[in-house]
């Protein structure tokens, strides 16, 4: 694992203490070169922080590129909240490679390289059948996306064991908090904490007075929620639903989302939804950083559960092979679990293995949501669970759900041209002439 911060204009904690200081000052700003070699400057930071004073810290955002971290740990910790940016490896559009696997200290490395290797040679197996499945049956515009589209399918195959690549955006406080909740992740503990060990030593690196603000962190009392999902069992997949969607479109259409600067009514209203998607769908998921999710421990309510992309039930082959890979990866991981405990061996669960989520959303954010997912471009599986909640809302004859839409129909409703934003990767689907009851992928 490595990992690397991007140079700052200004050392963090000299901004934090001079925003600090600004507040109370009546001669104006207090620049971050004022407060370098301030006498004050450690214990003000002290005093702050133990006070729970904390803006201070958010205003410097440290960039990384991260390398060598598993796709789970990036899953259960750094998109697990909503405030980070990232950009990370697509596993939809870039071959992944057998090098970029992480392997476990407590794991025999033997028995789980030969695990990958098997894993992925099925990749590599289900890419070749699935691309020349794609070539023959895609309209002829579409074929040369065949093998990214048969890549997108095969990588369902792939445990959660293969590693990324990313740059990843945080605030200072919020790398603070990695370093407090490491310790209590229920799953791939020793990769947290070791990343959180490298967090520590690059963030005293910028100052050494951050290796006193650690020494509190590490005292924090932190423990991973026990969330019991039994409660919404027979909710359907949406409830809680506070409002309607009677709201105008106009700024859901633009380019560069106004709707979430330009609020509506909509942010008053809210509503709840639980799923089941897989690990992946999940990872594509989190990134509508707005609809807060509650994950709980795999091992609460862990079933041997996953999901089947629909062109395998067109493809009696790659079906055959896909169904051998489920059954192989789920013994190796019981045999895993027996001999290093679950933390470590989630690291064999496969990309489709199937969980339940739960979350909440303001309507306007929803709103966002839905649009995004409801794009013929987006992913299969959670352009499916999206249409399935959307309709469930509206058969509950809820206000304006039937501007719950694809963001074409929406641009066209509003006249904005070109209709598809997508460009070049336009689906090749005159989406906008379709009726809700229509869509189908």
């Amino acid at each position: 694992m490595e990992i690397q911060f991007l140079d700052t204009a200004e050392n963090p904690l000299d901004v934090a203490v001079s925003s600090a200081r600004t507040c109370y000052s009546a001669k104006g700003i207090i620049t971050p070169q004022d407060s370098t070699n301030w006498k004050r400057k450690e214990k003000l930071l002290l005093d702050l922080f133990k006070s729970g004073h904390h803006t201070t810290l958010q205003h410097t955002h440290i960039t990384m590129m991260i390398s060598g971290v598993s796709r789970h740990l990036i899953w259960r910790l750094l998109h697990s909240h909503n405030f980070y940016i990232s950009e990370q490896i697509s596993q939809r559009y870039a071959k992944m490679k057998l090098e970029n696997v992480y392997l476990s200290e407590s794991g025999n490395s033997e028995k789980w390289n030969e695990f990958y290797q098997k894993r992925f040679g099925e990749y590599e197996k289900l890419t070749e059948i699935l691309t020349e499945h794609f070539q023959k049956t895609l309209p002829k515009f579409q074929r040369k996306s065949a093998n990214k589209k048969a890549m997108e399918i095969a990588r369902y195959v792939l445990p959660q064991g293969v590693t990324a690549t990313l740059y990843h955006t945080v605030n200072i406080l919020t790398l603070l908090r990695y370093i407090s909740v490491a310790k209590t992740l229920p799953e791939s503990r020793n990769e947290a904490m070791r990343f959180a060990e490298i967090l520590k030593s690059k963030l005293i690196q910028l100052d050494p007075i951050f290796e006193k603000l650690i020494e509190v962190v590490k005292k924090e009392k932190t423990s991973f929620p026990e969330n019991d999902f039994s409660q919404f069992d027979n909710l359907g997949k949406v409830f809680d639903l506070i409002g309607n969607f009677d709201f105008e479109t106009e700024n859901y259409s633009t380019v560069l989302r106004n709707s979430q600067m330009l609020h509506d009514t909509g942010i008053l209203g809210g509503v709840s939804t639980i799923s089941k998607i897989s690990l992946s769908a999940d990872a594509q998921n989190q990134r509508h950083r707005r609809s807060l999710g509650i994950r709980q421990k795999l091992e609460t309510d862990f079933q041997k559960d996953f999901y089947i992309p629909t062109v395998f039930k067109e493809n009696s082959e790659s079906m055959e092979i896909y169904q051998n890979s489920m059954n192989e990866i789920y013994k190796f991981f019981d045999e895993q679990k027996d001999e290093i405990g679950f933390s470590d061996s989630v690291y064999a669960l496969p990309n489709s293995h199937l969980v339940k989520i739960v979350e909440r959303s303001d309507l306007s954010s929803f709103q966002h949501k839905t649009q995004m997912r409801l794009c013929y471009n987006a992913q299969e599986e959670i352009w499916q669970e999206t249409y399935d909640q959307v309709k469930d809302i509206r058969e509950k004859n809820i206000s304006g759900s039937q501007k719950l839409l694809p963001p074409c129909t929406l641009r066209f409703a509003e006249k904005k041209f070109p209709l598809c934003p997508e460009g070049d990767r336009f689906c090749g689907v005159k989406v906008w002439k379709l009726d809700f009851s229509q869509l189908k992928r």
